[in-house]
């Protein structure tokens, strides 16, 4: 028996080509004013307060929002919504601090790779370089699967062709206009992502009605919001070591600090996007939680949509549909141009290739070698959380080395690679293997039976703490 979709796929893909063309034929119209080098890299260094912020924001909330706040919430209660939000949200708060300094200190770069080359020799430089680059390639295989998964849940079109179009769209506008197209489509995208989710939050407490409370899913799973439900506490904090630490590694949040036109708005668009990011984030994951608290039987991660598309009208669905590709659009040209970014400026002195190499041609020929991989990977619909938590476990090793470094001088390479060494290999020995079930060293190197039940059971985030505190051990030793 065929299944029933929420509206027709020609419909479906024709909205998705026509909202594809509009941001690429803008990012291209708009950057055609602003051309050069220091456009491409940080804008000319001229942004102002609204456009800092809803690209900050547009940057910050990809497609992933949709699902992945809602499947943690089923499982992870309370604590996990609370932690995904404040997690996401988080880094705005560091990077005033961080960006203040980074900013004072090396007000021509472009990228915290830069400063760390500073910092540390080439060896370290690189590895630092690699995972960033590592990290931004999963999110962008996640956020182009994502939106590939959603347009075939509502209307049965193939994985491949949104993928195709999504990427081809975006790599049109942003490889031309750079950073420049990217904030400017960021802020019409932002405006586009606020109007909707406005109409499905009011239609989703309008018909939900006296379901969508804490006093329903307190009636229905009270353990979700139980103090004493310890994987509240684990998943929050779980995701808020692990998201918040892989967010001060995007370079597109980096590029956007060097953007700012002044300390001044730098802080204050920092601030707000805080603000606005973290109840979003919060309403995604309690909607997950009304939706299970409904139906235990709903997928997970599909929880906004159970809800949003309780009737199955049309215009909620066309209306889902937009909102995805405006998330999903305004983080791939983010990510696209970070990635870009970080081989121009690096590249140099990574690759030290001749003398007349054009870095900027090579970083688009590079980019788009990694689209056509995560094109694979979209159209294929793997299911890239489990990749997404290994990158997320290689910046928890990284964070506190680097970024403590920018306030501890004593901090030496050699240092620095021992602790972040450490860190990976800690996490690595608890880190679950897909099924989570056990971990190299929890039912492979030794014995499940021999290790406490929360040990057992909590090997995600064991993992994470272990790869984001143990170099500090490492740190504290190398000190005396």
């Amino acid at each position: 028996m065929d299944k029933t979709y929420f509206i027709s796929q020609s419909t479906s893909l024709s909205l998705v080509i026509i909202i594809s063309l509009i941001f690429a034929i803008l990012g291209l119209y708009y950057s055609k004013k602003f051309k050069g080098i220091n456009n491409y890299l940080t804008a000319n260094r001229n942004i102002g307060l609204f456009s800092l912020t809803t690209s900050l924001v547009a940057s910050a909330l990809g497609a992933w929002i949709l699902f992945g706040p809602a499947s943690a919430a089923t499982w992870g209660g309370i604590g996990a919504v609370i932690g995904y939000a404040l997690g996401t949200a988080f880094p705005m708060i560091f990077l005033i601090y961080l960006g203040k300094k980074i900013r004072k200190e090396f007000p021509k770069g472009s990228s915290l790779i830069e400063f760390m080359r500073r910092k540390f020799g080439k060896s370290l430089f690189k590895l630092i370089l690699l995972m960033t680059i590592f990290y931004m390639f999963i999110f962008l295989c996640a956020e182009v699967t994502a939106v590939a998964i959603l347009i075939n849940y509502i209307s049965g079109t193939e994985l491949w062709i949104t993928a195709l179009i999504v990427l081809i769209a975006t790599l049109t506008y942003t490889l031309y206009g750079g950073l420049r197209a990217s904030i400017f489509t960021d802020n019409i995208q932002m405006i586009v992502i606020g109007v909707l989710l406005v109409i499905s939050v009011s239609y989703i407490i309008t018909f939900a009605g006296s379901e969508f409370s804490f006093s329903y899913v307190k009636e229905k799973n009270p353990q979700l919001l139980s103090g004493s439900y310890i994987p509240s506490y684990t998943a929050g904090l779980t995701f808020f070591i692990a998201v918040a630490a892989t967010n001060l590694f995007h370079q597109g949040n980096w590029q956007r600090v060097y953007a700012a036109k002044d300390q001044q708005t730098l802080q204050k668009s920092l601030i707000i996007s805080f603000f606005i990011i973290v109840p979003i984030v919060f309403f995604m994951g309690f909607a997950g939680m009304v939706s299970f608290s409904i139906d235990p039987s709903n997928r997970p991660d599909l929880g906004f949509f159970t809800l949003l598309l309780k009737e199955q009208t049309e215009m909620l669905a066309l209306i889902i549909i937009t909102l995805g590709l405006a998330l999903t659009i305004s983080t791939v040209d983010t990510l696209v141009n970070a990635i870009s970014s970080l081989f121009v400026v690096d590249g140099k002195a990574t690759f030290n290739l001749n003398k007349k190499t054009d870095y900027l041609k090579l970083s688009k020929y590079f980019i788009i070698f990694l689209s056509v991989i995560a094109f694979i990977v979209a159209s294929k619909g793997y299911d890239v959380l489990y990749l997404f938590l290994l990158a997320d476990l290689f910046c928890c090793a990284f964070v506190l080395t680097v970024f403590l470094s920018f306030y501890n001088k004593s901090i030496d390479e050699k240092t620095a690679y021992a602790s972040i060494i450490v860190g990976l290999i800690g996490g690595f020995l608890l880190f679950p293997f897909p099924d989570f079930s056990k971990s190299l060293l929890v039912g492979i190197l030794l014995p499940k039976e021999i290790f406490a039940t929360f040990i057992a059971q909590q090997l995600l985030f064991l993992s994470f703490v272990i790869a984001t505190f143990l170099p500090m051990l490492i740190l504290k030793i190398r000190k005396f």
